[in-house]
């Protein structure tokens, strides 16, 4: 772009295009455009004439008619085009071979055989690719990494132990399926506030949301990275919602019901277990006093009040006796009272960062954070009501 390129493509799974137009939005001045939904068309037609950053989604991908020569490609989680006879492969394939530069990016280029890495290899380097063989695999790591130096540049988190802090923090922003703007309007007509912050999340015997089935994908990376999760949510539906959809091995739900005993012989449980586990808990009873040092994974189900009890939550894991950089997820619904909240605690945390940030006692003590310090910025639960009330035309 700096060089006066205008026309940017990403390809990426449905879960992350919201993440990766937030992201384009936040970290450069290029327009983010969705070809994607009912309107992909006429967005690409927009995409075209005026450049920016196309982000699609490999499905979609499919169903595109592009009309220019992209400056450059991205394809994100790149080892979904492993197989070269799948459709999204093929679409790829010709999407890739028709711009002046591609980039894959995956975090298992090959997850079971070196013929898959080569198919990846070959998108943007055929002729590295025709070098690589699988004799290479057997050969050793040091012939294999020599064979696919060329093309392949893999950075660990012990590779750049100096630019990663050991707290990751992403938002995970979902665009809600039918059901869920269904079931979240019929709240906001109702007024009521708390089924408007459940809204997202399926009752028993209704199909998965948007949100849950991205709360899967991140608990299926997880444990295919054989790391433990922690679940927050304020409300006991919606940890009943995702005990009954996790797979696997699962604790809780750890509510406030649950005796000060029995939390601590869950979290013993949980940390002890071999292998893969789940905990689940609300966030008031299990994210405070608590140490679940086991888990590196943390997901907050839903934006919160006030930014000390997320903290005070993700300092249940990330705390003295980790040794692993711990990962938070908070998922987030577009076009839903998420945003509105999500505009509170950033205006919150800017005084949290001031008043409580420096100070280590706000790992120990909840109350060192939880005292009135953000007094009169949360706007009443009313105003945000009737902000969507106004916004979906129920006023």
């Amino acid at each position: 772009a700096a060089k006066g390129d205008k026309h940017f493509l990403v390809v990426c799974p449905a879960s992350v295009l919201i993440n990766w137009s937030n992201e384009t939005r936040k970290h450069t001045t290029l327009r983010p455009i969705e070809l994607h939904g009912a309107m992909r068309d006429s967005a690409t037609r927009e995409w075209v004439q005026r450049g920016g950053v196309a982000i699609t989604t490999f499905t979609t991908l499919q169903r595109l008619d592009i009309a220019v020569t992209p400056a450059l490609v991205v394809i994100d989680e790149a080892h979904y085009i492993k197989n070269k006879a799948a459709q999204r492969s093929i679409a790829s394939r010709t999407l890739i071979e028709s711009s002046r530069r591609a980039v894959l990016l995956s975090g298992t280029p090959m997850e079971n055989r070196v013929e898959e890495f080569r198919n990846l290899v070959e998108y943007v380097q055929p002729a590295t690719a025709r070098s690589i063989s699988p004799s290479d695999g057997l050969g050793g790591a040091d012939m294999f990494r020599k064979a696919v130096a060329p093309a392949y540049l893999r950075r660990n988190q012990v590779d750049v132990l100096k630019e990663l802090p050991d707290l990751i923090e992403v938002e995970d922003w979902v665009q809600p399926t039918t059901d869920d703007s269904s079931r979240y309007k019929s709240a906001v007509a109702s007024r009521n506030f708390m089924s408007m912050r459940q809204a997202a999340y399926p009752v028993a015997g209704q199909a998965k949301s948007a949100k849950m089935e991205r709360l899967l994908e991140i608990v299926d990376e997880a444990e295919d990275n054989g790391v433990k999760i922690i679940v927050f949510s304020f409300f006991k539906n919606v940890l009943d919602a995702v005990r009954r959809e996790v797979p696997g091995t699962a604790f809780g739900p750890l509510t406030g019901a649950t005796s000060p005993t029995l939390r601590q012989q869950m979290v013993e449980a949980f940390t002890s277990h071999k292998g893969r586990a789940v905990l689940i808990s609300q966030i008031e009873a299990g994210g405070v006093g608590l140490n679940i040092q086991a888990a590196s994974v943390v997901i907050l189900t839903e934006p919160q009040w006030k930014p000390s009890t997320e903290v005070q939550a993700i300092a249940r894991a990330h705390r003295m006796g980790q040794i692993r950089t711990v990962q938070v997820h908070r998922l987030l619904a577009k076009d839903t009272v998420d945003e509105r909240m999500r505009e509170v605690l950033e205006r919150k945390t800017q005084l949290f960062d001031e008043y409580a940030r420096r100070s280590q006692a706000k790992e120990s003590d909840h109350a060192s954070v939880d005292d009135g310090w953000d007094q009169g910025i949360a706007p009443a639960e009313n105003s945000i009501i009737d902000m969507e009330r106004r916004r979906l035309g129920l006023a």
